[in-house]
């Protein structure tokens, strides 16, 4: 990874679909210090933990013939929830000034994911978007990654 420029004040947002770091660069631009600002945590339980009914089950209009429906990715919904909140925690603190540019560092599920409920004050504000999974990294190690 090359060296990825952090301003002052920048927050870097590291997350999955489970645990969120907002750290902000309270060092100079040449050497970040990545600083702890917010921590978002969210239990996601399996699927089978949430759902215990079998997929339900619909008629063609036409004969007699059923078919199975898909069940719910109880898992899947739990983090997409997850991601949609911190998204507009984010949309919050750009509108209220609280940080004027922000770095995403996520796992490419993840970022997929969030990247779908971006507002564009957000979008606007984006500075760069890192595929990577540091969410449980310590921050020094994050600091190293992306210092390059």
């Amino acid at each position: 990874m090359s060296r990825l420029k952090i301003d002052h004040g920048d927050w870097v947002v590291v997350c999955d679909g489970a645990k969120a770091l907002v750290l902000e660069n309270v060092g100079d631009d040449n050497v970040p210090t990545l600083k702890t600002k917010e921590v978002h945590e969210q239990p996601t339980p399996k699927t089978s933990d949430q759902g215990t009914d079998a997929p339900g089950r619909s008629i063609n209009s036409i004969g007699a013939v059923r078919s199975a429906m898909e069940q719910t990715d109880w898992h899947d919904e739990t983090e997409r929830s997850f991601l949609v909140r911190l998204a507009a925690r984010l949309d919050a603190a750009i509108y209220s000034g609280e940080t004027k540019r922000l770095i995403m560092v996520a796992p490419p599920r993840a970022l997929g994911m969030i990247r779908q409920v971006y507002s564009q004050r957000l979008r606007d504000v984006l500075r760069a978007e890192i595929d990577k999974d540091f969410v449980n990294l310590p921050v020094p190690e994050i600091e190293k990654h992306l210092a390059g």
